[in-house]
């Protein structure tokens, strides 16, 4: 059972810089991340990132006390049982790359702007808040 993963390089200099401007963290910035990528029709499993160069997140802050709910909704995407150590970190570490470059685009899109940020999230229905 895993409790740590490792982003890639590139997914904590996304965060480092969104982080930066918008006083989110890493944890925050995860969170988005996971549901973004649950949101995106390409399959998770074309995604092959195998970089650990970035950030280590601990299970606990990243999906705490919805750790569950977290492994339900990869299962539903994927239209498969995941075990413990497919779920966290393989899958959870695969949504968060993917997630991070999603959640970079839009966030430009925003123009950098936090507020504008959430509110193109919550508008295009990309993720519940």
């Amino acid at each position: 059972m895993g409790f740590r993963l490792k982003t890639s390089k590139k997914t904590k200099e996304i965060f480092e810089e969104v982080g930066s401007s918008s006083n989110l963290k890493p944890f925050a910035l995860s969170k988005i991340a996971i549901a973004l990528s649950l949101k995106d029709d390409n399959s998770i499993d074309l995604y092959e990132e195998t970089d650990t160069n970035g950030l280590e997140l601990q299970r606990s802050t990243v999906t705490g006390e919805f750790d569950n709910m977290y492994k339900s909704l990869m299962e539903v995407n994927l239209n498969k049982h995941l075990t413990d150590d497919e779920y966290y970190p393989l899958y959870t570490k695969k949504h968060i790359d993917k997630g991070a470059e999603i959640l970079q685009n839009l966030y430009k899109y925003s123009g950098g702007n936090l507020e504008r940020f959430l509110k193109t999230l919550t508008q295009k229905g990309d993720v519940s808040i």
